[in-house]
């Protein structure tokens, strides 16, 4: 597979339309993912390094080998205004790839953020910057650069296949992947159900229940449920 080919940086990559990222970047990971048919997560221990993180953009990719941050430095040169970077990593890793003086290279070059499947530093000055980042672990434990990565080629991570020029999305409910392909698509399905969210929550406010709002009473009474005094 492509993904396992060591040192390559592809410079060409196809991006989703900047339309479509502008309308998916108003809405929330889990309105996404639902809109999407509830795919596309990636798993849940990738949390914000701080509260308020918040990134949406198109995925510039970086696999990296264990401890070894420099190809982190070579996806610099490859950045784009309104790109994310996802990195992933040959086997699981949890040293600090990244920090305050990376953010500072990617954050001129026009970069949303970072989502990588091991560690970050620096967080108190990851968080006076807001640059958002989303990662396995916090550790100061620092990284070599010795070892050749790749940049720009599909990557699985934390369990979600990326490709270069998806649209990734993430807050504190978590990170979600839209091909480039469906942007356009799931945006619009997400300001639908979005607009019946707000349906229902004014339905809730004026007391209503899920159980008659979810049409719930009739499967719940053939499963056999009853209720006694």
């Amino acid at each position: 597979m492509e993904h396992t080919r060591l040192g390559v940086v592809h410079t060409a990559i196809t991006r989703a339309d900047p339309k479509d990222v502008a309308a998916l970047s108003a809405f929330g990971v889990a309105t996404v993912h639902e809109a999407m048919g509830r795919m596309g997560l990636m798993r849940p221990y990738l949390r914000p390094a701080y509260t308020r993180a918040r990134l949406c953009g198109t995925a510039v990719t970086v696999l990296l080998q264990p401890g070894d941050n420099w190809m982190l430095h070579v996806a610099a040169e490859q950045i784009e205004e309104g790109d994310v970077v996802v990195a992933a990593c040959t086997t699981e890793s949890e040293d600090g790839f990244f920090g305050e003086l990376l953010a500072t290279s990617f954050r001129a070059r026009g970069c949303r953020g970072l989502v990588i499947d091991g560690g970050v530093r620096d967080v108190s000055e990851l968080e006076e910057m807001d640059f958002p980042v989303f990662a396995r672990a916090v550790n100061a434990k620092g990284t070599v650069k010795a070892t050749l990565g790749s940049v720009n080629v599909p990557v699985v991570c934390a369990n979600a296949l990326v490709r270069p020029g998806d649209v990734v999305v993430a807050d504190r409910d978590g990170v979600v992947v839209v091909p480039r392909e469906r942007a356009a698509e799931v945006a619009e399905a997400a300001a639908r159900r979005e607009a019946g969210e707000e349906s229902r929550r004014e339905r809730f406010r004026a007391g209503e229940l899920g159980l008659d709002l979810y049409g719930m009473r009739g499967p719940l009474a053939e499963l056999g449920l009853r209720y006694e005094d």
